[in-house]
């Protein structure tokens, strides 16, 4: 076997593959030879079938299966040989001609083929003794914790039937029908629905004018969608809706005691509030995470530069570019609403694509000699994880997971991503600093180290797919769309 290489420039190979015929055919008679004693064919004894004759009848199709093994086979080994990791599958091309493929199969021409790769390119890892991280840190008061446990109290409180009218705080159940220029639109129908006067679920203007109303009552009620409401079709529209107010319920007092925490499925209040304060610090601790993680990300980029493979790249790319899209189209926008053009926008998520892919590279390395592996439990649980998103569709996610080629490592990668991290976070110098909640949750002056400051839509976008796993799709929306966009922590 001969192998030559026709292209090295920058992180581009290109290899061309040279097995002579003579070799090709020694390898086919070795099978023909190892067949004679099993093949049964009428009117030979067994074993006693010539060679000629058993070529005459399998020796094309012997070929076309070594053929396709040398394909299959042969790139990974002679990279591997090369000392070379490719950053996709290598492109494989071989003589498409069929009179030039019917003498590869005869043995009477060389098998040729060509591959083309990009290599990862070989990272010298630094010393990160100069990483220094900041961990904002807050500490949970007794007073957010009453105010939450007052929160989860409103949410869970009863109601009871009132006669009279519906006052602010009461709740109004109801059956509406949304019109757009007199025309019922999708979504804006709904029966028995339950609304707490004051709640905001509702837009703007919706609430106030139930006020009043008391079982029985019919009313028209006529608001404006926001400019910024989520469907495009109905955003900054005027609409109807025609109410049948079918109840009017008073809320219950609310009471903070151990019945009401039976009543939520702990024992008593001091469980409650250990249950409510892990919650928040939760919370709080995958924000101070994601800042720390951003740390690391920021000044490992400013120790490693070096060109990444430009396939990766556009995949990369590709990945962002398509979440832009789909953010400015679900809202309405365009580029010139963000301030920007196409091309510029182009320009700056292709950066961002080059960072996270070089990024990338660079933590495969240092977990790589670091010795970090995700075990089978770990994938278990992020399968499981992803099951408990979409109940209901378990069989098809299980099916997605186990016959499509690459989908396991879209639950790997992320785990092995946070396992680095964590290696690189007990290697670094880290100072906790204790913040307020509001300081915490700032914003950002960037995303994802590109440098301009402003969160734009598709910005939002971008941080987003920054996020997300692989292959990770939207949950479905609910259908009632007078409700405005659910503020974090609000309870449906």
């Amino acid at each position: 076997m001969q192998i030559i290489e026709t292209l090295a420039e920058g992180l581009k190979r290109e290899i061309k593959v040279i097995i002579p015929a003579k070799d090709m055919e020694q390898q086919m008679n070795e099978r023909l030879a190892d067949a004679k004693d099993k093949v049964r064919i009428n009117g030979f004894r067994p074993g006693k079938v010539p060679t000629a004759h058993l070529k005459k009848m399998y020796g094309k199709s012997i070929m076309a299966e070594l053929v396709n093994e040398i394909i299959r086979d042969r790139p990974s080994a002679i990279l591997s040989e090369r000392g070379e990791k490719s950053a996709t599958q290598p492109e494989i091309v071989m003589t498409e001609d069929e009179a030039e493929a019917e003498k590869i199969l005869s043995a009477q021409a060389d098998l040729e083929f060509t591959l083309s790769y990009e290599i990862i390119p070989p990272i010298e890892l630094k010393s990160v003794d100069g990483i220094k991280i900041v961990r904002e840190v807050v500490e949970v008061s007794e007073d957010e914790i009453n105010e939450q446990i007052l929160k989860i109290a409103e949410n869970a409180r009863t109601f009871e039937t009132k006669k009279g009218k519906a006052a602010d705080g009461d709740r109004v159940t109801m059956d509406y029908l949304g019109k757009v220029d007199g025309v019922a639109f999708d979504g804006g129908k709904d029966e028995d629905a339950e609304l707490v006067i004051g709640s905001n679920r509702f837009i703007p203007g919706f609430e106030a004018q139930l006020v009043g109303l008391k079982a029985g009552d019919e009313k028209v009620i006529n608001v404006t969608f926001p400019a910024e409401y989520p469907a495009a079709e109905l955003a900054g529209k005027d609409a109807t809706f025609d109410i049948t107010v079918k109840e009017v319920a008073g809320p219950a007092a609310i009471e903070i005691n151990d019945e009401l925490a039976t009543k939520l499925g702990v024992e008593s209040v001091d469980k409650l509030k250990e249950v409510v304060r892990g919650q928040i610090e939760s919370q709080y601790g995958n924000v101070t995470r994601q800042k720390v993680k951003r740390q690391i990300l920021d000044q490992l980029d400013t120790l490693y530069k070096f060109d990444a493979p430009s396939k990766l790249i556009d995949a990369e790319f590709d990945n962002i570019w398509r979440q832009i899209n789909t953010d400015l189209a679900q809202s309405g926008k365009t580029f010139a609403d963000e301030d920007t053009t196409e091309e510029a926008a182009r320009e700056e998520y292709r950066a961002l694509a080059e960072r996270r892919v070089r990024l990338g590279l660079v933590l495969s390395e240092i977990g790589e000699k670091a010795g970090i592996e995700v075990t089978d439990e770990e994938m278990q649980r992020s399968l499981f994880a992803q099951l408990q998103q979409f109940p209901g569709q378990e069989k098809q996610i299980l099916d997605f997971f186990r016959n499509t080629p690459g989908a396991s490592a879209s639950l790997r990668a992320p785990i092995f991503e946070e396992k680095v991290i964590d290696k690189l976070l007990a290697d670094v110098s880290v100072t906790d600093k204790t913040v307020t909640k509001e300081e915490l949750m700032a914003e950002d002056e960037s995303e994802d180290g590109d440098k301009p400051a402003k969160k734009t839509a598709k910005k939002k976008a971008a941080a987003k797919a920054d996020d997300a796993a692989e292959g990770e799709e939207a949950a479905p929306k609910k259908k009632a769309a007078p409700k405005k966009k659910a503020a974090e922590g609000d309870a449906e």
